[in-house]
């Protein structure tokens, strides 16, 4: 029998009883449509200069576009700009560790002003994802989620959460490792999903906007 696709399975879990209230999400959809418009028309600069910045800094399209999961198992097509050499998946993992030597020198203060992020305001848009919600996977990684952690598929991903405050620093954390990717499964993925189900039960905007300004302070610290 075909194993039964992460979309299907996500589509056949049991009902939850701690499921955000429609008017919850209506909000947190109309705040996200809004404020990501304002941002991708006030922040068009900014994309303009980056944008120069990386196609001078390095060869290769200044968008780097990779296939995540999203809410109820669907694919999509995460936006940022890029941060490292054409082709790093091939030269490496899909997570980086420290001085990652496939990161360019635009990516390094991209990566850690976090405004490699910004082209995800069109995903936010586009309905692809959220301004608050759990972080989105690879395919690789979501194949390992077990029932409980499957949860977190049942809501829109986003570019900020619980846990991208508390790995701020996870490149550093993986660089002391050994074996990084399997310190990353089995630590930092399984204590990522667990922030994610407590975001999902605490989920409101008003939550959403805290969390907002706290990855905000985390990055100028």
């Amino acid at each position: 029998m075909w194993p039964i696709p992460i979309k299907d399975r996500v589509m056949r879990m049991t009902t939850r009883t701690d499921s955000p209230s429609i008017i919850t999400l209506f909000f947190k959809r109309l705040f996200d449509i809004v404020f990501s418009l304002l941002g991708l028309i006030g922040l068009s600069p900014v994309f303009l200069l980056i944008y120069l910045w990386i196609k001078f800094d390095s060869k290769g399209p200044a968008i780097f576009k990779q296939t995540r999961i999203g809410k109820n198992g669907k694919e999509f097509k995460i936006y940022k700009f890029r941060t490292m050499v054409v082709n790093a998946e091939k030269l490496g993992k899909q997570i980086t560790v420290g001085n990652d030597q496939r990161i360019t020198r635009s990516g390094k203060f991209l990566r850690k002003s976090k405004l490699d992020e910004l082209p995800q305001l069109w995903n936010v848009l586009i309905g692809d994802m959220s301004f608050v919600g759990p972080r989105p996977e690879v395919p690789r990684y979501t194949a390992l989620y077990n029932a409980e952690q499957k949860k977190v598929l049942t809501v829109r991903p986003g570019i900020t959460d619980y846990a991208s405050i508390k790995y701020r620093d996870e490149n550093e954390i993986l660089a002391k490792s050994d074996n990084p990717e399997k310190t990353y499964i089995e630590q930092i993925m399984v204590d990522k999903l667990k922030l994610n189900l407590k975001y999902i039960e605490e989920m409101s905007l008003w939550n959403d906007i805290k969390i907002i300004f706290r990855t905000l302070l985390k990055i100028v610290e």
